[in-house]
């Protein structure tokens, strides 16, 4: 049964990858869940992992790029809890390609999840942090999760990297907008970790997909090291959370040395293309 002490958190996309490390995270200290995700039986999976340590939590299937999900929801944490302490928007989806090379079909499935998925939380649920943090029930936050693709260029990842920059400049704006409203503001920005996102992963020629998932077996971080830095920011009221420590020398430099930055990118782009390509851009 849920208890008026605990406090509470909705995770998007929390069947698996990111989002399951999240839901987890949060149960072992004490939070009930909302395990949110277009495929039910993850969700359900992933709530009945974690009930037994968060006896108020509940599994909920819904689309993030559905207003009406967006309701139900609302309605759903308000009947079962009266309360929201902290919305984890973390849903999403990756595309491979560069901007004329990926069909507009693609950039609007990620613009749809990555971006208006997270406009669309924030929009319904913001309200309900402000009253929740009104009420003196507990700690309020806001995490997005965006992506270093969108703090930093990344060649060949288009429409990724511009929906994932989207959903950082809404994170900047809602820090200054509920600063004195109770409520906290976190912008996670992992580089790729180990987690099911090529499921979804849509790209127009394989070597792209070939290209993520060599970045993704090479990683050193895990979805529960994410999940573990994004609840310490969440503890310390930290804005800005760069998972990977390459992505935080990178950042360093992109802001320090933005053309050695862009130098580099180049020769990202440059190294990735084709030979015959290579030769005539060189």
């Amino acid at each position: 049964m849920p208890s008026d002490s605990r406090p509470t958190v909705l995770i998007t996309g929390a069947g698996s990858g990111l989002g399951e490390a999240m839901a987890s995270s949060f149960a072992r200290k004490g939070y009930d869940v909302a395990v949110c995700d277009i495929d039910l039986a993850r969700a359900e999976n992933v709530l009945e992992n974690i009930i037994g340590t968060a006896p108020g939590s509940f599994s909920y299937c819904m689309d993030v790029r559905s207003e009406a999900d967006w309701d139900d929801v609302h309605q759903r944490v308000l009947s079962e809890w009266g309360r929201l302490n902290i919305l984890v928007n973390n849903a999403g989806v990756a595309a491979a390609g560069n901007c004329e090379d990926t069909s507009l079909d693609d950039w609007r499935w990620v613009i749809d999840i990555n971006q208006m998925g997270v406009i669309l939380g924030c929009h319904r649920f913001i309200t309900l942090l402000r009253k929740t943090a009104a009420t003196n029930s507990g700690h309020c936050h806001l995490v997005n999760v965006a992506s270093f693709a969108g703090m930093a260029a990344m060649p060949g990842m288009s429409a990724y990297g511009v929906a994932k920059a989207a959903v950082v400049a809404l994170s900047e704006q809602l820090r200054a907008e509920l600063y004195d409203s109770g409520i906290g503001v976190s912008v996670v920005c992992p580089a790729f970790v180990k987690t099911r996102l090529l499921e979804t992963f849509r790209a127009n020629d394989a070597s792209h997909r070939a290209r993520v998932e060599n970045w993704m077996k090479r990683s050193d971080v895990t979805a529960e090291d994410v999940a573990s830095q994004t609840l310490a920011a969440i503890s310390s009221g930290r804005f800005l959370v760069l998972t990977h420590s390459l992505t935080k020398r990178a950042w360093f430099i992109k802001r320090l040395m933005p053309e050695r930055y862009f130098r580099r990118m180049i020769k990202m782009n440059r190294t990735r293309k084709p030979e015959n390509e290579q030769t005539v851009s060189s």
